[in-house]
């Protein structure tokens, strides 16, 4: 008889916290599955606007001297400034070349230094960063002054500025 009533006051109530829910929400959702899916999709209407408030960042690393993977890497800001300029979303990319890919930047050796140009002129938010040690370390080893074209700009580590960018939440490549 005990175990009885005990049902009984559980189905009561149970039924009495689904007419609170039936009054308050104006129906019992009996399927979980749809109202799951409307909170993900909800949620992720809610990160796409957020997203969408500040500009997303790409940091692309460039250390070796090889041309198919240096306009590969180009070839990849190329699409990733075209994807966001599709969607109307900003994108900012910095090109961090350290190590043997300093010749992606050098006016003397650079084997695109050309296409470096035009995408500059198109593409406002690209920069090109130099490791400044590679420089260096290039000028003692050739005994003589390392030349950069114009769009590069020296840092002082190659290294440091990638770790520092992805610590401010830049998306790293690595083509």
């Amino acid at each position: 008889m005990t175990r009885s009533l005990v049902v009984f006051a559980s189905m009561a109530a149970v039924g009495s916290i689904l007419m609170l829910s039936t009054q308050t929400s104006g129906a019992v959702e009996i399927n979980t599955s749809a109202k799951t899916s409307a909170k993900m999709n909800a949620n992720a209407k809610v990160t796409t606007a957020a997203i969408r408030m500040q500009p997303h960042r790409l940091v692309v690393q460039v250390d070796v001297n090889d041309p198919a993977t240096i306009n590969l890497a180009l070839n990849n800001v190329s699409n990733v400034a075209q994807h966001y300029s599709e969607i109307g979303q900003k994108v900012g990319i910095e090109v961090v070349v350290f190590g043997p890919g300093l010749h992606m930047l050098r006016d003397d050796t650079s084997p695109v230094k050309a296409r470096i140009k035009s995408m500059s002129e198109t593409m406002p938010q690209l920069t090109f960063s130099a490791c400044g040690n590679t420089r260096e370390n290039m000028a003692k080893a050739e005994a003589k002054d390392i030349p950069l074209i114009p769009q590069a700009k020296v840092t002082k580590s190659g290294v440091v500025r990638i770790m520092e960018l992805q610590e401010r939440g830049w998306s790293y490549l690595r083509p």
